[in-house]
C-alpha cells in the first residue's frame, strides 16, 4: 500500500530549505553523573567542575570524577509547578575574578508567576551562593498557567547578557506586544538594565530590554563561533519547532506565523510566513521539542566542528545540525533517547547531556 504525506504537510515541507542527512563518527555514551532530579542548566567552572541546576529548586556541583555534591546553600525559592522551577544558569565572562553567576527561574509574585533573572556570587568554597539578587522580572506577572518561561541565558561577544522569555502560554499575543517582556529575547547589561543601543530603546510604549519578539517558548540560545551570530531554538505547538538566527529588532512571528497547529488540531495562524516577519532557518513538522542548543568547537570530534547540537525532548534524543554560514545543510539524529534538556560542550572536547528525568543523569559523549 502506498502512503502519501498529507497535502498540508507537503506544502509546509516545500517552504523549507533542503536538509541532507549528515554522517558523523561513532560515539560512546556513558553516565558521567547520576542522582540528579530534572537537571536543566549547567556551566563548567574554570577548574573543570560542573555547576548544575535542578528544576525543583536546587543547585549542585559535579566534580571532575562525576561525584555530585549536596545542594548548595543560598539558592532562592522558586515556583516549581508546571514547567517552572530553577532553570538556566550562566557564568559571567570574568567569573575567574568576580565569581558572578546568573540564574533564571520561575517566580511567584503579586499578580501571578513570571520569569526572573538573578545575579549571585559563588562562595570561595563553592558550597553556597552569596548575595543572590533579582535584577529583572519579565513583567507583567500572569496568574493563569505555569508554562512557557523560556529562561535560557547567553553572554554575547559584545559583553551583553541575552535572556529568552516564553509567551507564558495562556495568552499567545503577549509575544507580539512591545510593552510586555513575555515571548521575547532580551538584551541586558549585567545589572539587568536595558542597553542604550537596543532596537526599541527610546520608543514610546515599548520596553527597552527587547532585542527580538514573536517567540513562543525559546529554550535554546547559542552564539556561533567565528561569526558572532546568535542562534535560537524554540518550541512550536503541534509541529513548527524552530531554529532561528536573531537580528536586532526582528519579529519571528509567533503567533501570527507558525508551521504548526494547536494541540486540538485547530489552526493558529493563517500562513507559515508573512512579510516583515523572519522565517526560521530550520523547522520541524512533526515536532522534536528542542530545548538547549550549543555549537561544537572542540578537538575530540574534528568532523563535528561547527555543528549545532540540539537537545530534544520529544521524540527524545540529540540532534546534530551541520551549518554553512547562516544555513542548515544537514541533520543527524545521534541518540534515540532519553529526553535531553541541555547539551554542554566540555573543556575536554567532549559533550555532556542533561537528561530530563526524575532520576536525572549527565551523559558524556566520547569518541567510539
Amino acid at each position: 500500500m502506498r502512503l502519501r504525506l498529507p497535502t498540508l504537510l507537503l506544502a509546509l515541507a516545500l517552504l523549507l530549505p533542503p536538509v541532507a542527512r549528515a554522517q558523523a563518527p561513532a560515539v560512546r555514551v556513558t553516565d558521567f553523573a547520576t542522582g540528579l532530579e530534572r537537571p536543566w542548566g549547567a556551566a563548567f567552572l574554570p577548574d573543570g567542575r560542573l555547576l548544575v541546576t535542578e528544576r525543583p529548586g536546587r543547585l549542585r556541583l559535579v566534580g571532575r570524577d562525576g561525584q555530585v555534591s549536596a545542594p548548595l546553600g543560598g539558592v532562592p525559592a522558586v515556583e516549581a509547578r508546571g514547567q517552572g522551577g530553577l532553570l538556566d544558569l550562566a557564568l559571567a565572562p570574568d567569573f575567574a575574578t568576580t565569581r558572578e553567576v546568573y540564574l533564571c527561574q520561575a517566580m511567584l509574585v503579586q499578580g501571578g508567576a513570571l520569569t526572573r533573572l538573578l545575579r549571585a556570587r559563588l562562595a570561595p568554597d563553592a558550597a553556597s551562593l552569596e548575595a543572590a539578587t533579582p535584577i529583572l522580572d519579565a513583567t507583567p506577572a500572569q496568574e493563569q498557567g505555569r508554562n512557557h518561561y523560556g529562561c535560557r541565558i547567553a553572554f554575547g561577544p559584545d559583553g551583553a547578557l541575552y535572556l529568552s522569555t516564553g509567551d507564558r502560554y495562556a495568552d499567545k499575543q503577549r509575544a507580539q506586544r512591545l510593552d510586555d517582556l513575555a515571548g521575547k529575547v532580551l538584551r541586558l547589561a549585567r545589572s539587568g538594565a536595558p542597553l542604550p543601543d537596543n532596537p526599541f530603546a527610546g520608543r514610546p510604549g515599548a520596553r527597552a530590554e527587547i532585542f527580538t519578539l514573536g517567540h513562543r517558548n525559546p529554550q535554546g540560545l547559542a552564539f556561533q563561533p567565528g561569526t558572532g551570530r546568535l542562534w535560537q531554538a524554540e518550541f512550536g505547538p503541534r509541529g513548527g519547532d524552530e531554529v532561528n538566527i536573531l537580528a536586532a529588532g526582528s519579529n519571528y512571528g509567533w503567533p501570527r506565523v507558525t508551521r504548526g497547529v494547536d494541540y486540538d488540531g485547530s489552526r493558529i495562524a493563517e500562513a507559515p510566513s508573512l512579510p516583515g516577519m523572519v522565517d526560521p532557518v530550520m523547522s520541524w513538522v512533526p515536532s522534536v521539542s528542542p530545548s538547549g542548543i550549543a555549537f561544537y568547537a572542540g578537538e575530540a570530534f574534528p568532523a563535528w566542528r561547527g555543528s549545532l547540537f540540539v537537545a530534544a525532548l520529544n521524540p527524545p534524543g540529540l540532534i546534530r545540525l551541520t551549518v554553512a554560514g547562516d544555513r542548515v545543510t544537514g541533520e543527524e539524529r545521534l541518540l534515540d533517547g532519553p529526553r535531553i534538556r541541555q547539551v554542554v560542550p566540555g573543556p575536554d572536547g567532549l559533550l555532556y547531556l542533561l537528561t530530563d528525568e526524575g532520576r536525572g543523569r549527565i551523559l558524556r559523549l566520547s569518541p567510539g
